[in-house]
């Protein structure tokens, strides 16, 4: 058991080298750079250019850099953002939690709808049910995550006016600094005791979750029907059967119990991936999160908040 741990104690160190030095590298080599950038369609001198390079600390030599961005990692200062002069880790945190809330409210859809979804059309091998959910899921794997948000936005926002086109709150929510706030929306406006406040966070949340919950969605519809098809061909679902157990004991005691340990992994894994699909939910539906942080972060070259952002989110 020592061993074991030592091993993967020893693999951090390399796997936090390999993390920053890609992460520092991929954004280097993006062209131009912030300052340029920050100048927009006015531009800049060259004097001035070289004055806020030297000021930012971009004039140095990459190594050197490097170094500098490695060693506050490692005391925990994720550096200045170069566009808002905020610690980048004062701005991280508030955005991961937009986004941690967005993952649980998309996971939670995915599980409710896709573990019964693939219940069924495992018991109901063959059937119309079965081959319907089968062909959804696939399609639902297969879409465009930006597609699929468009196309919600236009039916139910735009066309039903059922939901809002965007955002996290109205802004006509006031956030009372005040009252104790722990970042999650859902949480603050029920503490808050505001039912109007916690209705417009959850019809925010609607389209998003939908939208990032779609492709977990599909994987565990899949799986479901996998796992299940599997054991219930299994020699102890048949005695139970012959025991004269209720049809609905047989699948949800015997069945669905031992089904879940691949579907549980898979949704751990789907856990890990769902970053890539905020970065897009995020951006349809600006979404305070991490991903549109990130996203922002990149187009405009704010290369602490990217370095520090991607090591933060992956560690």
């Amino acid at each position: 058991m020592l061993q074991f741990i030592l091993r993967r104690l020893g693999l951090v160190i390399p796997t936090f080298i390999g993390i920053t030095l890609l992460t520092f590298a991929f954004v280097h080599m993006i062209p131009g750079d912030p300052v340029t950038i920050m100048a927009g369609e006015r531009g800049i001198s060259a004097e001035r250019h070289a004055q806020v390079m030297a000021e930012m600390g971009l004039d140095k030599p990459l190594y050197q850099q490097y170094f500098r961005y490695v060693n506050g990692v490692l005391h925990g200062d994720l550096g200045i953002s170069l566009k808002s002069r905020i610690a980048v880790w004062d701005e991280f945190v508030p955005r991961f939690k937009a986004t941690l809330e967005l993952g649980i409210c998309a996971m939670l859809f995915a599980i409710a709808v896709g573990i019964p979804v693939g219940v069924l059309a495992a018991v109901k091998r063959g059937s119309i049910f079965d081959h319907t959910a089968v062909g959804i899921s696939l399609t639902g794997y297969s879409m465009p995550i930006f597609w699929w948000g468009i196309m919600l936005i236009m039916l139910v926002s735009v066309q039903w006016d059922l939901t809002p086109v965007s955002g996290r709150v109205s802004d006509t929510v006031f956030l009372d600094d005040s009252l104790p706030l722990t970042g999650f929306m859902l949480i603050d406006t029920l503490i808050w005791g505001e039912p109007d406040d916690f209705k417009d966070a959850v019809m925010h949340m609607i389209l998003p979750a939908i939208v990032l919950g779609t492709i977990p969605l599909a994987v565990i519809v899949r799986m479901t029907r996998s796992s299940m098809l599997e054991v219930l061909g299994e020699d102890y679902i048949r005695t139970a059967r012959a025991k004269g157990l209720s049809r609905m004991r047989v699948i949800v005691v015997h069945a669905l119990r031992n089904a879940l340990l691949p579907v549980i992994t898979v949704i751990g894994l789907q856990v890990g991936t769902m970053l890539a699909g905020a970065i897009l939910t995020e951006t349809i539906f600006s979404w305070p999160g991490l991903g549109r942080w990130l996203m922002d972060a990149l187009q405009r070259r704010d290369y602490p908040v990217v370095q520090g952002g991607c090591c933060w989110s992956r560690s």
